[in-house]
């Protein structure tokens, strides 16, 4: 971006007050700009081309045209520039941005509700907000907070350009894994929408993850999945055996560890808590990833996708300095490179690749038969 242009944002909400409220935490960053508002998404469609927005505040329930449909439509239109979805905390909310954020929202904010007053609101949703733009077009962040727990969720990259990747050289793998263990935010949903299904139903490793995602979200997100894979996804709970054929979702404002077998020949469990943040984060991907370490020690396989931040980066370190083994997406096919690029910065990372490659690679990884991972490639490449 040109020194002294500001980001041009398009408000989409039918509420005035809600529209009001997004034009003054906006207005008030000196990097961004309100290009112009819509109380639905049909007028907002009709301003595209005019205001030409390089990022979308959208309003998930509105009349005329909702948010979902919204999305929609500006996509199939070829529009690219991010678009941040604006929810209500229910249920209906809830799975409307589940699946706005499957199908290209690039990441979502709650609506403020219970503060005290306009003050109090501005500041939760500036809290939460400003980060998100910053990090989605490629802005250096002056928001005074940090980013917002565990209100992380998105894709659809920014097509500014994002600082170039350090040389990285790629490193053999050597350990036989017997956990697959992910770590992923911003862009997550689009992108575990698209890899998970390809985990084949024989796949042979028990599926932990860490999702920053509020709780009403993640058992959601998990019925979602698991519609869509061959492998039962489930939200996680607590003292639940970790075997293989079930993919595991960390439970939104709960930390997920994993916890030796009391008894032989017994599976490891699940252990659910709401200890302190890490990385302004409950769950945090560096508690999952220590906790997998401690227990597989060589045994764990690591992913890190997509998101904002660096949580996961001191998991991976853990993860390395145990014989483990450890993959990163790359930067073009990622919402946000703050995760994997923190993990591949550090040299941490045996290979870095774009996300379509990391479904193939981990079936290689995990000794499925070769032609399972050759079909998975060619159908992925």
């Amino acid at each position: 971006m040109a020194a002294g242009r500001r980001t041009r944002i398009l408000i989409v909400d039918d509420s005035a007050v809600m529209r009001s409220l997004l034009r003054a935490v906006v207005s008030a960053d000196a990097a961004l700009e309100v290009a112009g508002t819509a109380a639905d998404g049909a007028s907002a469609l009709n301003l595209l081309d005019t205001l030409r927005p390089e990022l979308v505040l959208l309003d998930v329930e509105m009349p005329v045209m909702d948010g979902l449909v919204t999305l929609r439509q500006l996509r199939a239109r070829g529009h690219k520039m991010p678009v941040i979805m604006c929810s209500s905390l229910t249920r209906r909310g809830a799975q409307v941005t589940i699946e706005a954020l499957a199908c290209g929202a690039s990441d979502y904010v709650a609506k403020p509700a219970g503060q005290p007053g306009r003050e109090a609101a501005t500041q939760a949703l500036s809290q939460d907000l400003i980060p998100k733009i910053h990090a989605l077009v490629c802005l250096p962040s002056s928001s005074p907070f940090p980013p917002a727990v565990s209100a992380r969720v998105p894709f659809v990259r920014s097509p500014l350009i994002q600082p170039s990747a350090p040389p990285f050289k790629p490193q053999p793998i050597s350990a036989n894994p017997a956990v697959l263990v992910i770590g992923v935010s911003t862009g997550g949903p689009a992108a575990l929408d698209q890899l998970l299904p390809l985990l084949p139903a024989g796949f042979r490793l028990p599926v932990l993850i860490v999702q920053h995602m509020p709780e009403l979200f993640t058992r959601l997100f998990a019925d979602r999945l698991n519609g869509r894979c061959p492998l039962a996804v489930r939200e996680a709970e607590q003292g639940g055996p970790v075997r293989p054929g079930t993919i595991h979702i960390a439970r939104g404002n709960w930390h997920l560890e994993v916890m030796a077998a009391t008894h032989p020949g017994s599976p490891p469990t699940l252990h659910l808590s709401q200890g302190a943040l890490e990385n302004h984060c409950r769950p945090a991907v560096d508690v999952l990833f220590r906790s997998a370490a401690s227990v597989y020690g060589a045994g764990v396989l690591a992913v890190v996708l997509t998101g904002m931040g660096s949580d996961g980066a001191a998991g991976c370190r853990i993860i390395r300095s145990q014989g483990g083994s450890v993959l990163a997406q790359d930067q073009a096919s990622s919402a946000v490179w703050g995760m994997p690029g923190a993990v591949a910065s550090a040299g941490l990372a045996h290979k870095v690749l774009p996300l379509g490659a990391i479904a193939p690679e981990i079936l290689r990884i995990a000794g499925q038969t070769c032609g399972e991972a050759r079909a998975l490639r060619e159908s992925v490449g």
